[in-house]
């Protein structure tokens, strides 16, 4: 044996220290590659920079200041320090002593000389219908009684005596309040501290919110119906044919909304073509009153949505081979079981993307049910731009948005448990 050549007892440790060598490799080659990949998702993350600050100012931000004024209005608290500081020792029952009425006097004779006793009783009415032209009033009443006491001017306002005015003034001295996203599901807090409903000439948006859903699913339908068929023919078409489909289908996108709504407000009018049609069709007997009505809403919302439902699926449509279904006709499938057996469960990702969208869509609606649409057919959008445009109650107008984006991302997150994030096809 050469004196170079390990022994059996050197082997073993000459073993253990070329493992160990091979493992400190591969321990540095991974370093480097996670040290090359940070690198890559780094200089990546750079390019998007710009879109993603854009993005955070022009839209995250912003709908963050929105959602976060449905739990936080200090105009109330800001316009009466003096009255929160006397309501503290106040237990909520019956009326508070007399430091309160006067301490109320004060702020209001503040906010007069501020300039905020509008704002001050605008914020008010909001908890408390008709505490506007009160506190309007009250404030005119101090400024012109000048050597009458403040305590006789306010009980002489029967309004500030009344068993609702101290507890609404008392939750509104409280910047965090919970009463808009209450009053956005037709709920309030009671004189006992528990969470009740609103009296019923005053629920308004959980009837609301129902409508914009049943709306919202009528039109999912209605487009599901008619998009699933036409999908279906143009995957099955030769290629030229099924581009001047799609070119038909993608035509009303190169069309603004308020252009095809206004379009469509000139066809179901009474003496309109759809009318027309219905008559010379026997259909109808008589013209129908289709404008300002829910079906002529689902009408129009169903021409402008059906697009975004077929698409999906006929992406899905397109990729499944015809020889599929031949052979499930070879095998001795009747057509419909080989239909409801091969092909729709591969078409079943298309069809939930396509519904979810349309849906989605749907509970956002403004421009076509203000247009179309009746009184009793004004979806929750329209309510809140009124909140925003009208009343200037941006408070009110965040808690429903607030509401509506919790009910959407609940709806999503139920697609996304059924069917997975990963076989939804958009496109």
């Amino acid at each position: 044996m050469s004196a170079l050549e390990p022994t059996k007892l050197d082997r073993p440790r000459i073993a253990r220290d070329r493992s160990a060598a091979d493992a400190k490799a591969a321990k540095s080659v991974t370093a480097k590659l996670r040290r090359a990949e940070f690198g890559d998702r780094l200089r990546s993350l750079m390019l998007a920079a710009p879109l993603l600050v854009l993005l955070a100012l022009s839209f995250g931000i912003p709908i963050v200041l929105l959602l976060s004024r449905a739990v936080y209005d200090p105009t109330i608290a800001d316009a009466l320090p003096q009255t929160s500081q006397a309501l503290r020792g106040w237990n909520g029952t019956g009326l508070p002593d007399d430091a309160a009425f006067l301490a109320l006097a004060a702020d209001l004779r503040d906010n007069q000389a501020k300039g905020t006793a509008y704002e001050l009783a605008k914020s008010l009415n909001a908890r408390l219908p008709g505490a506007r032209s009160q506190v309007l009033k009250t404030v005119r009443q101090l400024e012109g009684a000048a050597d009458k006491p403040p305590l006789e001017v306010m009980k002489g306002v029967p309004f500030w005596s009344a068993p609702g005015t101290w507890p609404a003034i008392e939750s509104g001295t409280h910047s965090v309040t919970s009463f808009y996203l209450l009053s956005a599901l037709d709920l309030r807090w009671n004189a006992d501290g528990s969470i009740g409903k609103v009296p019923p000439e005053q629920a308004i948006f959980l009837q609301v919110f129902l409508r914009t859903f049943f709306v919202a699913a009528a039109v999912t339908l209605a487009t599901l119906i008619l998009g699933f068929p036409l999908a279906y023919l143009i995957a099955s078409v030769p290629k030229g044919l099924a581009a001047i489909l799609i070119v038909a289908v993608l035509l009303p996108f190169w069309t603004s909304i308020l252009v095809r709504t206004a379009a469509w407000t000139v066809l179901l009018q009474k003496f309109g073509l759809v009318n027309d049609l219905l008559l010379w069709l026997d259909v109808a007997d008589d013209r129908l009153d289709l404008m300002y009505s829910r079906i002529g809403l689902i009408i129009a919302m169903t021409h402008i949505q059906l697009p975004f439902t077929l698409l999906p699926i006929y992406s899905v449509m397109r990729t499944i081979p015809p020889s599929q279904m031949k052979a499930a006709y070879s095998l001795g499938a009747k057509p419909f079981t080989a239909f409801r057996r091969v092909y729709l469960p591969q078409v079943f990702p298309g069809v939930m993307a396509g519904s979810m969208l349309t849906f989605i869509l749907c509970l956002g609606y403004y421009i076509t049910p203000a247009l179309i649409g009746g009184a009793s057919d004004q979806l929750i959008s329209n309510f809140i731009a009124n909140y925003v445009n009208v009343e200037l109650n941006w408070e009110m107008a965040a808690a429903l948005s607030f509401i509506l984006l919790v009910f959407t991302l609940a709806l999503f997150g139920i697609f996304a448990r059924i069917l997975g994030l990963d076989r939804l096809k958009l496109v």
